[in-house]
C-alpha cells in the first residue's frame, strides 16, 4: 500500500488516505465530506473544488491487497449460503439479510475460526432463531482500510471445509393434526382453550391445522386418533394435555403404545418442563403441556419453527435449550428480542 499526492482530476477511481472535512460559515455545516477510503468519483470533483481542494492524498492498492469495500463484499459472499441477501458495502461493512422467512442456521465453530483471522469480523444473530424475510441476520466487516487478499482466501478455505457460515432454512407448509385430550374437554365440562392457541401459532408460521379431534383420557382412543392422523399423512401431530403433572394424563403412555420413538420426555426449559418429543417413523409427535395454553411464550415457540422447517430435533437439541431456557416472564414480553432460548445450541 502506497500513499500518493495527486491532483484531484488524477485521483478519480482512487481511495482517499484521509478524511476530507467541509466547513461553512455561520455554523451551517462542519463535518466529514468524504471519509478515509472513499473512492473518488467524477461527481466529487466540483465539491472538492468548492472547499478549496486541488490535491488529495490517495492510496495505491498493491498486488495481493484489497480495499475494505471489496474485501467486505468478498467476505460476505464467502460466508453466505442459501436464502441470504447480500447488500452493498459501506465503510467496510456488508449487511446480510434473510431472503425469506425461515430458521437462521449459523455454523458457530466456523464463525469462531473466521473471527480469529486478524482484520476480519463477522457478527450474527443467534443460530436456530426464526427470522423474517428482510431481517438483518449478520454483518461482515473488514477492519483496516486495506486488507491482505490471503486473509479472505483463508476464510474461503474455512467455508470450503465446514460449509457456509450462514444459511436460512425455509419453513415448509406442513399439514398439522391436533389431538386435544382430557375428559373435561371431551365431555364438554369445560370449553377447549388449547386449539385456538395452537392454531394461531401454527398458522402464523405458514402451516395449516388440517384436523382437530378430541379424545378422553383413554389410551386406546388416543392411540386410535394418532394412527388415523398418521394414516392421513399429517406432517406433524400434536397431543395436548397435562403430561406428568396430572396423574390421570395418558399422553406419554399413548405415544408409547402408538409405537412412537421417544426422543425426550421432559425438557430443561421453563415454561415447558413436561414437554415431549417423539417420532412415528419420520413424523414428529409432540406432547405439549398445559403451560402452552397459559403462557404466551414457551418451549413450543423454540421448537415449532425448527420442526416446520423439516429439521429433525434430537435429545441433544432439547438438552441444549437449557442454557437460556429460563423465561424471565417480563412485565412486557419482548420475545424474541430477549435471552429466552438464545443459548448455544451447537
Amino acid at each position: 500500500m502506497k500513499k500518493n499526492l495527486l491532483k484531484i482530476e488524477d485521483a478519480v477511481g482512487k481511495a482517499l488516505s484521509h478524511d476530507v472535512t467541509k466547513i461553512t460559515r455561520l455554523g451551517k455545516f462542519k463535518g466529514t465530506l468524504f471519509k478515509k477510503g472513499h473512492i473518488i468519483q467524477e461527481r466529487d470533483l466540483d465539491e472538492l473544488r468548492r472547499i478549496g481542494r486541488r490535491y488529495v492524498y490517495t492510496l495505491e492498492i498493491e498486488e495481493g491487497e484489497l480495499h475494505e469495500e471489496e474485501g467486505a463484499r468478498r467476505l460476505a459472499s464467502t460466508i453466505s449460503g442459501s436464502n441470504v441477501k447480500i447488500l452493498e458495502p459501506n465503510e467496510g461493512s456488508v449487511p446480510l439479510l434473510a431472503a425469506q422467512d425461515g430458521i437462521l442456521k449459523v455454523n458457530v465453530e466456523g464463525l469462531k475460526r473466521i473471527n480469529e483471522i486478524e482484520g476480519l469480523g463477522v457478527a450474527t444473530q443467534h443460530t436456530d432463531r426464526y427470522v423474517k424475510s428482510g431481517e438483518k441476520i449478520a454483518v461482515a466487516k473488514i477492519f483496516p482500510l486495506i486488507i491482505e487478499e490471503t486473509k479472505i482466501e483463508k476464510a474461503s478455505e474455512i467455508c470450503r471445509d465446514s460449509g457456509p457460515i450462514i444459511n436460512v432454512a425455509p419453513l415448509r407448509r406442513n399439514r398439522v393434526g391436533l389431538i386435544i385430550t382430557g375428559d373435561e374437554v371431551y365431555n364438554g365440562i369445560v370449553e377447549d382453550e388449547f386449539a385456538p392457541v395452537m392454531k394461531k401459532k401454527i398458522e402464523n408460521l405458514g402451516s395449516k391445522v388440517e384436523k382437530i379431534v378430541y379424545a378422553p383420557d383413554d389410551t386406546k382412543k388416543i392411540v386410535d386418533e394418532i394412527s388415523k392422523m398418521k394414516g392421513e399423512k399429517m406432517d406433524l401431530i400434536i397431543l395436548t394435555g397435562g403430561m406428568a403433572v396430572d396423574p390421570d394424563d395418558v399422553t406419554l403412555r399413548s405415544a408409547l403404545e402408538a409405537k412412537a420413538s421417544i426422543e425426550k420426555y421432559g425438557a430443561p426449559v421453563q415454561p415447558g418442563f413436561m414437554f415431549m418429543i417423539s417420532y412415528l417413523e419420520d413424523t414428529p409427535l409432540l406432547g405439549v403441556p398445559a403451560c402452552a395454553m397459559y403462557y404466551d411464550i414457551t418451549i413450543l415457540d423454540l421448537v415449532l419453527p425448527r420442526l416446520l422447517s423439516g429439521e429433525k430435533l434430537t435429545r441433544k437439541d432439547i438438552l441444549a435449550l437449557a442454557h437460556g431456557g429460563l423465561c424471565l416472564r417480563c412485565e412486557k414480553c419482548a420475545y424474541p428480542v430477549c435471552p429466552f432460548g438464545r443459548g448455544l445450541s451447537q
